[in-house]
């Protein structure tokens, strides 16, 4: 359980890190698709415990009142977040290419030197 929030801590934080000390563009994008990867696990580890069952409706359910159902919002928030990632993606690579086209490189630091 605790390998879980672990893993997603890492994630995050190797994100974060590629954010941060990168000047190459495409990395950049590459650190912002891990943090978002990060979130994603992140919401699908919240949304079961040990125990839980899909939370389809069954005949005679209604005897066994008792068990315990996995929460069904974070798996369709996260379903959201998935295409809402996708498409952040797809505007940040247009992005670098129209750098790309303005500049001939997508090197952050030469482009701030050549706007100046």
């Amino acid at each position: 359980m605790a390998f879980d929030y672990m893993t997603v801590i890492a994630l995050f934080c190797l994100g974060l890190y590629c954010v941060v000390t990168k000047t190459d563009l495409i990395k950049i994008v590459i650190g912002i698709n891990v943090i978002e990867s990060a979130l994603v696990l992140f919401l699908v580890r919240i949304a079961v415990s040990p125990g839980d069952q899909a939370p389809i409706a069954r005949l005679g359910s209604a005897a066994e009142p008792l068990i315990r159902f996995a929460d069904p919002i974070p798996h369709a928030l996260t379903l959201t977040q998935i295409v809402i990632n996708a498409a952040v993606t797809a505007i940040m690579l247009s992005f670098v290419i129209k750098l790309y086209q303005a500049y001939q490189t997508i090197d952050l630091a030469e482009i701030r030197r050549a706007k100046r």
